[in-house]
Parts: structure tokens; C-alpha cells; sequence
């Protein structure tokens, strides 16, 4: 009785709790972000991508490669295991039934004293025995071992939810800073042929010149270098070029070609409006923030578990079906039913050690993962803040580097005229093809940069995976 009584006593704790879940920290947030144009609740992370990018090459580009992407189809994958493990962690309270028949025979020896038995009591020299029957086994989760590995397997599975949302994200922001780099290139090639063919129009003219006895040969040697210089740029765009489109090709999980373009870099607009809303709202948005906050769950269940392993398990078990000694009898009922149920209590003792260090060091990984999701979440606002202040100080580089091109471009065609008229020399027009050539190459560079700005800010703010 007593012991019944001490199961019983153990039956009114199931579901007891033996370990206190750690909650998610609350991070202190500014209200805004540095820099941040408004300080408004909306934001540009709500608009899906096909939304934010309105170029149709581009739309066209981030669907394949959400499509056909091999990175994602492995994290999609990763889902579809993480959702086997969820569903199974739901039948861990489910007794385990199996089903068993088994035929044994017997021979001792005769000079044994079970052979002896045989031949005096029941006159044969062996002894059959046949069983076919039925086994359960059942543990009480008494110390919510059982459900903590429930809550893991969730919290993992979720997990990998955010894991896949992540991946698409970065994608769609891969895409869109690739797609951006070929109109650059595209723009610097252009530039590139355009000063090509006016360093050809230098040598011819200094060439012309240097047959009329108006300059020496050394001016046309570097009239001819420079012309070979802004050649030589051609060929390293172009390959350039190439390699943007190929590496652009393996995003999409296609083999290498072609990537149309719908525009150039000079017609591709910019956002008027970039809301960012508030930095609280990240916490919920940014995929990987929402990803440790589910490891800290998954931590809090694994902490359980280990605590759990160090209490007493009970366990029920029970064997019932027909048993007899000869098989023209074995399925003669009732006399060759029998059952038996059996209840036990198992304490660890000499594991004490070691399921200790696993409760501290369970202990010690949930810890990680709290500071964890801070560092992440102190990540993603100097992400955000970072794309503000590059954005900010963009539009500067873009007005400055405008205004550099547009006096060297007026620099290249009076120099020209001065050098035509004998006003002045072959150096100074090289010297400023040169510098016009560098700070057009510049400006598409600059523009570029504005363009990938607001690519890291979408995706900062947790944009690019609806």
C-alpha cells in the first residue's frame, strides 16, 4: 500500500514543472533610429519586394532566384525535417505498444537437474513453450520532461521557419545589389568607349600636328598611352560584366548567361520616402532576431529536460496475450491467457556527476542564448542606423561628384579648343581626358552605392522575405 501511495503522490505532480524558464530580455531601444528621416510607425519592411524594386528585369531576376535558388531549397528542406521532429515530439506521451509472438524449445541435459525434472515429472527430455501477446510501456511525465522536448522541437522548428525567411531575404537583397552593379558596369562601359574613342580623336590630332612640325613625337607617344589607357578599361568592364552575370546566373540556380536590363543606371530612380518606423518594431521583423528568440525558448526546454533527467522516472508496464507449453493448446481459452502490469520507480544514483554537468552546462547554453538575442538585436538597429547614415551622406558624394564631372567634361572640350588654336599644350589635354575619364567612372560608382543603400536599409529594417 505504501508504495501505491507513493505513486500516487508522484501521479499528482505530473506536469510539474522542475526548472523556471529565462524570458526573453527586454532590450532598451531608442525611439528612433540615428539618422532616421521620420520617427513614424511605417515602414518600407512592410511592402513586400515585388513592392520596393518596381524595375520589371529586376522583379523578373528576384523571382527566379526565390524560384530556383539552391540555398533556399535547402532551408526549405531543413523545414520539412524540423516539422517531422515537431510532429513526433507530440506522440511522446503516446505508451509504446508492440505486438510479439515467439516458439522456444528446450533441450537439457540429462544429467542436469532440470533434465531430470523433465523425464521424472512430466516424462519428455525437452520443453516447448509458446507466446504471442501484446507489451506496453508507458513514463508518467512527471517532471514535464515530455513536454519540454515538445517545446524544443517547436522552438526549433520555428527556427528554421525564420531561417528560410532569412535566406530569401539576403536573396532578394543579393539580387538587387547584383542587378545594380551591372548597370553600373553597363554605365562605365559606356563611359569607358566614349573616352576611348575621343583619346583616338587626341591622336589624330596630335599626329596631325606632329606631322606639321607643331609638336614633338613625345607628345605623340602620350597622346597613344593615354588612348591605350581608357582602351584597356573596356576590356576589364566587359569582363566584369561576364562575371556579374554569371554569378547573378548561379543565384537563380540557372547556369550561366545573360541578364537582361530594362534600364540604365542614369533612368533607375531613387525612393522619395524611406520610413523606417521605430526601432522596437525590428524585434519582430528582422527574421534573425525572431530566429534567437526561439533558441531561447529551445534553450529554456532543453534546461527542463536536463533537470528532469535527475528526478525519479515512473514507469508502467504491462504484457498480456496466450502462453502454453504444447501448440495444440497454445490458442485454448482462457486457460492460456495471462497478463501482467508492473509499475517502477527509478532514481539515477552513480550518474548524479554527470547529469549535473548536464544541467550546467544546458544552464550555461540558455545564458549564451540570451545574450545572444541582445547581440542581435544591437546588430540589426547598427545595421539600420549604418544604411541611414549612408544614404545621408550618398546624396552628398552624388551632388559633389555631379558637379566634379560636369567642369572636367567643359575642362576636356576647352582644351581641346586650346590645343586646336596653339593656346595650349598636348599635356594639359591629357590630363583632363584623364581626369574626366576617372570621375565618370566615379560618379556611376557613387550612384551604384546609392542604389545598394537602399537595398541594406530594406533589408535591415527586415524587408524582402513576404
Amino acid at each position: 500500500m505504501r508504495t501505491f501511495s507513493y505513486i500516487f503522490l508522484l501521479l499528482i505532480l505530473i506536469g510539474c514543472k522542475v526548472s523556471k524558464d529565462t524570458p526573453l530580455p527586454q532590450q532598451e531601444l531608442p525611439e528612433a533610429y540615428r539618422n532616421a528621416f521620420a520617427t513614424d510607425t511605417t515602414t518600407i519592411a512592410d511592402l513586400k519586394w515585388d513592392a520596393f524594386f518596381t524595375d520589371p528585369q529586376l522583379q523578373e531576376l528576384i523571382g527566379k532566384t526565390i524560384k530556383g535558388n539552391l540555398d533556399l531549397q535547402i532551408a526549405v528542406k531543413s523545414i520539412e525535417a524540423s516539422r517531422q521532429m515537431l510532429r513526433q515530439s507530440r506522440w511522446g506521451q503516446v505508451p509504446q505498444l508492440n505486438a510479439y509472438v515467439s516458439a522456444s524449445s528446450n533441450i537439457p541435459s540429462e544429467n542436469s537437474l532440470n533434465g531430470l525434472s523433465l523425464n521424472n515429472f512430466l516424462k519428455t527430455s525437452h520443453i516447448e513453450d509458446y507466446n504471442a501477446g501484446l507489451s506496453l510501456s508507458w513514463e508518467a511525465d512527471i517532471w514535464g520532461k515530455i513536454s519540454s522536448r515538445k517545446k524544443e522541437a517547436l522552438a526549433n522548428y520555428l527556427k528554421t521557419e525564420e531561417a528560410k525567411k532569412l535566406v530569401q531575404a539576403n536573396l532578394v537583397a543579393s539580387a538587387a545589389q547584383g542587378y545594380y552593379n551591372l548597370l553600373m558596369l553597363d554605365a562605365q562601359l559606356e563611359v569607358a568607349l566614349k573616352n576611348r574613342a575621343l583619346g583616338e580623336n587626341t591622336v589624330n590630332m596630335v599626329t596631325r600636328q606632329f606631322d606639321a612640325g607643331q609638336v614633338t613625337h613625345l607628345a605623340v607617344e602620350q597622346a597613344e598611352a593615354q588612348r591605350l589607357r581608357a582602351a584597356q578599361i573596356v576590356p576589364q568592364l566587359e569582363k566584369e560584366i561576364l562575371l556579374q552575370e554569371n554569378a547573378l546566373s548561379l543565384l537563380t540556380g540557372t547556369v550561366p548567361g545573360a541578364i537582361e536590363r530594362s534600364g540604365t543606371l542614369a533612368n533607375t530612380d531613387l525612393h522619395s520616402d524611406l520610413p523606417t518606423g521605430v526601432p522596437a518594431s525590428i524585434l519582430s521583423r528582422r527574421p534573425d532576431v525572431k530566429a534567437q528568440e526561439h533558441e531561447l525558448a529551445a534553450a529554456n526546454a532543453r534546461v527542463g529536460i536536463a533537470k528532469a533527467f535527475m528526478y525519479p522516472a515512473l514507469n508502467i508496464t504491462a504484457n498480456g496475450g496466450l502462453n502454453s507449453f504444447r501448440s495444440d493448446n497454445w490458442f485454448n481459452m482462457p486457460s492460456s491467457l495471462f497478463g501482467l502490469v508492473t509499475g517502477s520507480i527509478a532514481q539515477p544514483l552513480l550518474q548524479g556527476r554527470k547529469l549535473k554537468t548536464q544541467y550546467e552546462i544546458a544552464k550555461t547554453e540558455r545564458e549564451k542564448s540570451v545574450i545572444g538575442f541582445r547581440q542581435q538585436v544591437l546588430i540589426a538597429v547598427g545595421e539600420v542606423s549604418d544604411a541611414l547614415a549612408e544614404i545621408e551622406k550618398l546624396k552628398e558624394e552624388v551632388d559633389l561628384a555631379g558637379q566634379r564631372v560636369a567642369n572636367l567634361q567643359k575642362a576636356v572640350s576647352n582644351a581641346d579648343k586650346l590645343f586646336a588654336s596653339g593656346l595650349a599644350t598636348y599635356l594639359e589635354v591629357i590630363t583632363s581626358q584623364s581626369n574626366v575619364l576617372q570621375s565618370e567612372l566615379d560618379l556611376a560608382a557613387v550612384k551604384r552605392n546609392q542604389l545598394a543603400a537602399e537595398v541594406k536599409l530594406y533589408r535591415a529594417l527586415g524587408g524582402g522575405w513576404k
